[in-house]
């Protein structure tokens, strides 16, 4: 699925109107239509230059979200409208009756304040988002991601609303939290979309960030809404019926179509819930209605239907000759046109277009108290009438009279089955515009005449819901009808869209509407789909799916999402397929070490199985230079109980993996240069110095990279990888060892641990010494000076004074050489020789044996004690000390040493030959061929 489409075709009931619009007036129009119309477009273009600058104008519309601080997080769409008018329906369609409360006038409004933004327990400065962002949007568009440079803070404000809401009890509040992020969010990319254009593809992706970001408001709002139902009744999936009720509800006390319906809500959590994602859809779409132009209220100051046409009828009563010979009616009652299949004036009819396509978009938003009184505004007071029969019959009386025993008024239709099929009758009628059949369609529970305006998997949806919640309270009311009259049959057509959830969308996936069935396929539509079915398991399966095979075509942001909500299930205790839910969440991990979200890493890691942190927090590390950093990093870990020492273990051991294959350098002389991959495995030895308890393990550590940079001759970068040490290891140690238990006897794995760190500690400052030997021998030597031919007498004397000074400095080099010489052999006898047992072995068993080390071990033997045993020969027999190379003989062939079993045949012949070129020498010096004098 291609990011950069996600949300193509997701049209908003404003797009779908303003597609739907007939052309403008001719020039004909009235005055009065040109006076509203400039108003109009002058209010319209104001709102526009307000959201342009982020400035708020005393003439433009007030922003979308408020600036009272009691209600800032409340909402970021309209509230529900109230009206003191006449048609009072608050409580349109069937409400969702709450736990333990009163199905009133209220229960829409208490529905749909369930899924509506609330204000947060979280301080408002956590959420603190300026309207003024002119500055910072300017700034942003210069980004190469303009989007995602503005969203990136949501990484850290998910973190801040976890640790917020880390109670069992807070889970809600959670939720809450995640949709305010997720609005204010919207709110800031609405207007770096306005200075935006999508001919550019970095801005595309900054409109495909702010659609995606609006649909995941949408699903917090959703998964609050239903997971606080399933969580207050004690389901948490798709069980039956039965096990879904709490208490047993009580019966009918009176012969009320209220008191069915609410014991039905109580009682059956399918038809409740469907109830609230029609509650859902109706707020998301309340939010589009509001982006509508003021023009609704059309184009009369007076409260008159049909002026223009009305406006013909009285001239041609005053005999005003017109111009046009159409058949106009001659009645304006609301069925004229129809019984007399006559026409309206060209202006009225597109007024009534205009206002049938509006009230669908109310009712589509749950506004049918705004959809009314729209009708009453434009003098069609009767529509408003037939938008009201939907009311359920109530007589309050049959449980108890009022004050001092008066009696109540009867509240709803008592002919309400009547009304409805008349309502039906009048969506199968051909004559009728589109929208107004889809009206009474949606009033009557016909879902066929209401799919032909729906435009998006969303439109769909609802009409779906709605339907199949009419059904099936209708057939509640029928089951338990105490009415005194035969009820007026529905035809078999309703009753056929009695289904249950799974079928909807069965039934959507297959749609005729191919754009349609292309958004069921879509991120947020599939995981909205299965969080309304309740089917947990399959949402982990998904998104697992999504994960595994499309990981390189999600988008950031999705990935966040779906760690939190897996987060929020686990919270709630829904845990199901805990190794899928552990990919997802290490996915969420990778993209936030990849982007560089280095505060966050500790908290999510901490969420993941205990081998997983360690893992994944190791290899977060690994990519950390900055020495405060590293420490900062750590101190997170502590405080998410991240288990640092062996975290830090794990980042040393892959840093020191990354090259395993040693290549072992046969040329002594070869010194090769550190490079940037044995610069990163010394700097690794800083994560196990932070804390003195890890001492132990960091020798262990250093040992094994000093044993790799000593075998391929890296002698620079092993002692730096030595000095990284501090100088009192050892005995921090035993220190440590002592207070855990008392002894100074150390384990057999700590103790030959520090035997290795002591034996290339001699290796290193046999190599050093060598070296320095060499450089003083060779390059360290005064250099004789010189005396031309014929020189003066001046010239003569400054040369023999030279000659002096030069005297006296080779002298001084001499005695310098012959001390280097003492400490070079000394070093390398600390090597050859080093006490029980020899050098790179181990003194003590261990339970558990490294293979892998003990073969390094052996193989650093077999490749520099017979090179130190050359260099040694080389440095004495250098310095005239024949007998020692000769003694040199002794220490490689005793049995104590055991020296010769590390040569191979090549090498023991060279030091054969050279050992033979000093047994020359003291031959020509007039000694024995071993060193003694002759008598």
């Amino acid at each position: 699925m291609d990011p950069h489409t996600y949300n193509r075709g997701e049209a908003s009931f404003e797009a779908m109107l303003d597609s739907d619009l007939p052309e403008a007036r001719p020039d004909e129009k009235s005055q009065m239509f040109r006076r509203r119309s400039a108003g109009i477009n002058l209010q319209k273009s104001i709102h526009m230059l307000d959201e342009a600058v982020g400035a708020t104008s005393s003439t433009a519309r007030g922003p979308r979200t408020p600036r009272n601080t009691l209600l800032k997080y409340s909402t970021y769409t309209p509230t529900h409208v109230s009206t003191t008018e006449k048609y009072d329906v608050s409580h349109m369609f069937t409400p969702t009756p709450r736990k333990g409360g009163q199905m009133g006038h209220d229960s829409f409004n208490s529905s749909l304040s369930m899924i509506r933004p609330a204000q947060s327990k979280l301080g408002t400065d956590m959420f603190d988002m300026t309207e003024e962002v002119t500055s910072t949007n300017v700034a942003l568009l210069l980004e190469d991601d303009p989007g995602m440079a503005a969203s990136a803070g949501l990484y850290r404000d998910f973190e801040q609303c976890m640790k917020h809401n880390s109670g069992q009890n807070s889970v809600l509040d959670l939720l809450l939290d995640y949709e305010n992020v997720c609005s204010d969010q919207v709110i800031i990319l609405r207007k770096l979309a306005i200075r935006a254009t999508k001919q550019q593809d970095r801005f595309q992706r900054t409109f495909d960030t702010f659609e995606l970001l609006d649909k995941e408001k949408m699903t917090w709002q959703l998964v609050r809404s239903l997971y606080r139902d399933r969580l207050e009744w004690g389901v948490t999936g798709s069980e039956d019926d039965e096990d879904m009720m709490v208490d047993k509800p009580p019966p009918v006390s009176s012969p009320s179509e209220q008191n069915v319906m609410k014991t039905l809500f109580e009682k059956d959590s399918t038809v409740r819930q469907s109830q609230l994602v029609v509650d859902w859809l109706e707020n998301c779409a309340e939010d589009s209605l509001s982006m509508l132009a003021d023009n609704v209220k059309f184009f009369s100051d007076q409260a008159v239907a049909w002026e223009n046409t009305l406006h013909q009828l009285q001239n041609k009563a005053r005999g005003v000759p017109t111009t046009s010979d159409r058949p106009l009616v001659d009645q304006l009652d609301p069925d004229a046109p129809i019984r007399q299949s006559k026409i309206l004036d060209d202006l009225d009819k597109e007024d009534e277009t205009r206002l049938l396509q509006h009230l669908f978009a109310c009712i589509r938003a749950g506004q049918l108290d705004k959809a009314q009184e729209v009708c009453q505004t434009c003098g069609q007071s009767w529509r408003a009438a037939t938008l009201e029969g939907w009311r359920l019959f109530h007589d309050p009386n049959y449980e108890s009279l009022g004050h001092d025993g008066q009696i109540g008024a009867v509240q709803g239709n008592s002919y309400r089955d009547v009304w409805k099929l008349v309502c039906w009758n009048m969506a199968q009628e051909s004559k009728f515009n589109l929208y107004e059949k889809a009206i009474y369609a949606v009033l009557s529970g016909n879902l066929k005449a209401v799919l032909p305006v729906c435009r998006t998997w969303y439109d769909y949806l609802w009409a779906y819901y709605k339907v199949m919640v009419d059904v099936k309270v209708e057939q509640e009311l029928r089951l338990n009808s105490m009415a005194d009259r035969l009820q007026e049959d529905m035809p078999n057509e309703y009753w056929e869209k009695l289904i249950e959830p799974s079928q909807v969308f069965q039934d959507i996936e297959a749609s005729f509407d191919e754009l349609v069935r292309s958004e069921s396929q879509k991120w947020f539509h599939v995981i909205q789909k299965y969080i309304i079915l309740g089917d947990v398991d399959a949402l982990i399966e998904v998104m697992y799916n999504w994960v595994r095979r499309d990981r390189q075509k999600l988008p950031p942001h999705l990935v966040r999402f779906m760690a939190h909500l897996v987060l929020f299930l686990r919270a709630i205790g829904h845990s199901t397929k805990e190794e899928l839910c552990t990919t997802i969440l290490e996915t969420y991990v990778e993209d936030l070490i990849n982007n560089k979200h280095k505060h966050q890493v500790a908290h999510y890691v901490a969420t993941l199985p205990k081998e997983s942190q360690v893992i994944w927090y190791a290899k977060f590390l690994e990519g950390i230079d900055n020495k405060e950093e590293r420490q900062h990093c750590l101190q997170l870990a502590e405080e998410e109980g991240l288990n640092i020492p062996l975290i830090t273990k794990t980042v040393v051991e892959n840093i020191r993996h990354r090259d395993s294959e040693v290549k072992v350098k046969a040329d002594m002389s070869v010194e090769t240069a550190v490079s940037e991959e044995d610069r990163k495995k010394i700097e690794a030895i800083d994560w196990l110095v932070f804390d003195q308890s890890q001492r132990s393990e960091a020798v262990k550590q250093a040992n094994a990279v000093m044993r790799s940079f000593i075998a391929v001759k890296k002698h620079v970068a092993a002692r730096e990888v030595f000095d990284k040490l501090p100088a009192d290891s050892v005995d921090v140690i035993y220190r440590i060892w002592l207070s855990k238990t008392g002894s100074t006897s150390l384990l057999s794995s700590e103790e030959n641990a520090i035997r290795e760190y002591m034996c290339i500690k001699a290796y290193l400052d046999a190599i050093e010494s060598f070296n320095d030997w060499f450089s003083l021998c060779h390059h360290g030597k005064p250099a004789k000076p010189d005396l031309t031919v014929g020189a003066s007498f001046t010239d003569r004397v400054a040369y023999e004074h030279r000659m002096k000074q030069y005297q006296m400095e080779v002298d001084r080099w001499k005695h310098t050489l012959l001390m280097q010489t003492k400490t070079t052999k000394d070093h390398i006898y600390n090597v050859l020789l080093f006490t029980d047992g020899g050098w790179m072995v181990d003194q003590r068993e261990e339970k558990s044996v490294d293979e892998s080390r003990h073969h390094q071990m052996a193989l650093l033997r077999q490749l520099h004690l017979p090179a130190l045993c050359l260099n040694l020969h080389y440095v004495l027999h250098t310095s005239e000390l024949f007998a020692e190379c000769l003694q040199l003989a002794d220490y490689v062939s005793a049995e104590r040493y055991q020296l010769y079993k590390e040569f191979n045949k090549d090498d023991l012949q060279r030091l054969l030959r050279h050992i033979r070129d000093s047994s020359l020498a003291l031959l020509d010096q007039n000694k024995d061929p071993l060193g003694y004098q002759l008598v």
